[in-house]
């Protein structure tokens, strides 16, 4: 594969990439107001917040595989110039995220008084982590809506309305936050004094503020899909249809078992985090928090890569595929060593922002630093992943990470915590390791050019 520079397909890229990065990076940062806000309120707040987090990834990952599969339908019907059947594959997914979202909803309420006994919590604090699952997920079905529908659009090359979605469900959530996490109180901005009322909930208000967002957001994100005037499912029909959902869901299930498979890991993962108590879950939340914020760069090109592919793919375009693939590759792997080389010498002043306890700040940047270390060989494996799953090749991402998280994660960190006493820095050790295999995964994937449809045995 020879790289050249293709100034047009670097500007289509991007185009579609930085709403999404924005998006992303918005969202962290409000991750980090949350986590900042809350941890003024002490370690135990931090750790009831942190401790029901992997479980939200489980439940939200779960419905992202859905839309995995409409993604793939759309950004190729739509590469190939189907409009109406893009338009009614859109109809689909509205009916998939009613019943899904209800499904959701009904199971996570259920199931809040349970969960941080599943997760190790300690007791202390199980009826606070219980009190903020359960408000979390009252708007389950506009969740529900958010993601599906903003994958939707996000196949039909329109990365912007998301983006601005997002945006306003994180300024409602940080500005509730305000007036629902604190008690009423005197701010001096400037000299100026000012009464900030308040209603003091704590926890439970940082709850209830992303709850009213994500009910604010599925509602404008489901008024913007119905007005798009490319894929609207208006005057479709939402009756079941076959010819769509079965190859939507052929190629979501794969998905979907991976990331519901991944989640689970994450939840034995954190399980066995809690278990080493309040200190390693506090540095264990922080960290994950930090990390998160970097690798929004990677992500957001895999979303356009996904998109492009499929057009690509849709449109019988060899080509561009591979022209694709010689832009995406190198122009990740430099964000993302950029992305870890900040995240190595900024890691103790980033952590810093969450925790006054010296003990929670020194293993916190520990693991930020280590983990800094492996971003650009993920940087690879997103991009290879994203293309993959444009193409609706979801069977071999799922074995990969299958692999990667119950062979090398879990297990790893199952004997160096539970045989060897070691800590958290073995358990992000083997996380590490976990991600190094997806590498040479997808690196052979690339290199025996196995990966790409269109060319049968790849580029």
């Amino acid at each position: 594969m020879k790289i050249k520079l293709n100034k047009p397909m670097i500007a289509t890229i991007l185009a579609l990439a930085w709403p999404t990065m924005l998006e992303q990076l918005m969202q962290t940062a409000v991750q980090y107001i949350d986590t900042a806000m809350v941890g003024t309120l002490g370690t135990q707040a931090t750790a009831a917040v942190g401790a029901t987090t992997t479980v939200n990834w489980l439940i939200n990952s779960s419905i992202s595989a859905l839309g995995v599969g409409f993604l793939a339908f759309i950004a190729q019907a739509y590469g190939a110039g189907d409009k109406k059947a893009a338009s009614k594959a859109v109809s689909q997914a509205v009916l998939v995220t009613l019943i899904v979202g209800s499904f959701f909803t009904a199971l996570t309420l259920s199931l809040s008084g349970l969960i941080p006994v599943w997760m190790q919590v300690d007791v202390p604090i199980r009826d606070l982590a219980s009190q903020y699952f359960f408000i979390l997920y009252l708007p389950m079905l506009p969740r529900t809506a958010t993601i599906i529908f903003g994958t939707a659009l996000r196949a039909a090359g329109d990365t912007k309305t998301p983006m601005k979605v997002g945006i306003l469900v994180n300024i409602v959530n940080v500005v509730l936050n305000f007036l629902l996490i604190y008690p009423t109180r005197t701010l001096n901005i400037f000299g100026c004094q000012f009464l900030m009322p308040g209603a003091g909930w704590g926890v439970t208000g940082a709850a209830a503020a992303s709850a009213i967002a994500f009910l604010l957001g599925g509602i404008q994100i489901t008024v913007a899909l119905w007005r798009h005037p490319m894929i609207s499912p208006k005057g479709c029909s939402l009756k079941p249809d076959g010819e769509i959902l079965k190859p939507c869901l052929k190629v979501a299930m794969p998905n979907m078992l991976q990331r519901f498979g991944t989640s689970l890991g994450y939840v034995a993962f954190a399980a066995m985090i809690n278990s080493l108590g309040e200190v390693a879950t506090a540095a264990h939340t922080i960290a994950n928090t930090v990390e998160s914020a970097f690798y929004i760069p990677g992500y957001g090109m895999q979303t356009a890569a996904a998109t492009l592919a499929g057009n690509a793919y849709g449109a019988k375009d060899k080509q561009r595929m591979k022209d694709l693939t010689a832009m995406f590759i190198p122009i990740e792997i430099g964000l993302m060593i950029f992305s870890g080389g900040v995240l190595f010498f900024s890691a103790r002043g980033l952590v810093d922002i969450f925790s006054d306890s010296a003990d929670v700040i020194l293993l916190g940047t520990t693991v930020l630093k280590m983990v800094a270390l492996s971003e650009p060989f993920y940087g690879f494996s997103i991009i290879i992943e994203g293309m993959m799953l444009g193409t609706g090749n979801t069977r071999r991402p799922f074995a990969y990470n299958i692999l990667g998280m119950w062979g090398v994660r879990i297990v790893g960190t199952f004997i160096c915590t539970q045989f060897l006493g070691l800590g958290l820095v073995a358990a992000w050790g083997c996380m590490i390791a976990h991600n190094l295999l997806i590498f040479t995964l997808y690196l052979y994937s690339f290199s025996s050019k196995t990966w790409n449809p269109l060319e049968g045995k790849g580029i």
